[in-house]
């Protein structure tokens, strides 16, 4: 029978330090300048200005990374490899969700297109012009980046550096894209961060049972991972660059899928 790569869910039952709480604050906080906008539209302009030499596809893929179907196809092979860590996003997505779903009923800020001249600027894709209070796509990026990095012991976290990276280039992507202020992108990070934080709080609670590809919770966490396939291959995730992305990553579903049959046959025969 193969064991996951990571110790078993009831192995963390652990809190983190009041400080490491205190971090989404402290980011919101820091970046009030960003989001009270003391600073746009130039900062926003300036930053696009840098980030158009880059081609429009590695913002693109980027992007992928704050898209809930780009995620679970991204995070795929944690099914069979580390559920434990698989389930760590998924208990964090839920507050992810309610907090860019609220952010965005109550506050009715116009996106960077509605406000700034179209020609000073790149935009790829849709052009959007409201509903852009937080950024959604570096709200999820977030989340899934600090609920992995602290699901994981803390001896090993620093090496998973690499996380906060892609997380924050899914931010900047939403510049580079047109889509969103710096300011969006900031307050998607805090609360990010603090939907990772949250999730962790829920995968202490969970037994070490729901990682077994037998169980029935993991069986419709790979359900779902079909589901996934179907959304890479039937439509263009955001933008239309990402489709080529979008069939690699519909491979990897498919091959992890494979191996996590292989594993209910030979958790079933008791290999």
């Amino acid at each position: 029978m193969t064991a996951p790569l990571i110790p078993s869910l009831s192995a963390h039952r652990r809190s983190e330090p009041l400080w490491v709480w205190s971090l989404p604050l402290v980011l919101f906080v820091l970046s009030a300048p960003l989001w009270l906008h003391w600073f746009e539209p130039a900062m926003f302009v300036a930053i696009s200005a840098l980030c158009a030499p880059v081609a429009a596809p590695v913002w693109t893929a980027l992007s992928l990374l704050g898209n809930g179907w780009g995620v679970l196809a991204v995070t795929a092979p944690l099914l069979v490899l580390a559920p434990r860590l698989m389930w760590a996003w998924l208990c964090a997505a839920p507050f992810a969700i309610v907090f860019a779903r609220t952010g965005k009923f109550f506050i009715e800020s116009p996106r960077p297109a509605a406000v700034v001249d179209n020609a000073q600027m790149r935009i790829v894709g849709e052009t959007l012009h409201n509903v852009s209070m937080p950024s959604g796509h570096t709200l999820t990026a977030f989340a899934v980046a600090s609920a992995l990095y602290f699901a994981l012991p803390a001896a090993r976290r620093a090496r998973h550096w690499w996380l906060w990276v892609l997380a924050a280039g899914t931010g900047l992507s939403r510049i580079a894209v047109g889509a969103h202020w710096p300011g969006d992108v900031a307050v998607g990070a805090s609360l990010g961060l603090l939907s990772g934080l949250l999730g962790n709080v829920l995968l202490a609670r969970m037994g070490p049972q729901h990682c077994q590809p037998t169980r029935w919770s993991l069986r419709l966490v790979a359900l779902l991972l079909a589901v996934t396939v179907y959304h890479l291959l039937s439509e263009a995730l955001d933008f239309a660059e990402n489709q080529p992305f979008q069939y690699l990553l519909a491979a990897v579903v498919v091959a992890t899928l494979g191996v996590f049959v292989r594993q209910n046959f030979k958790y079933q025969k008791g290999l």
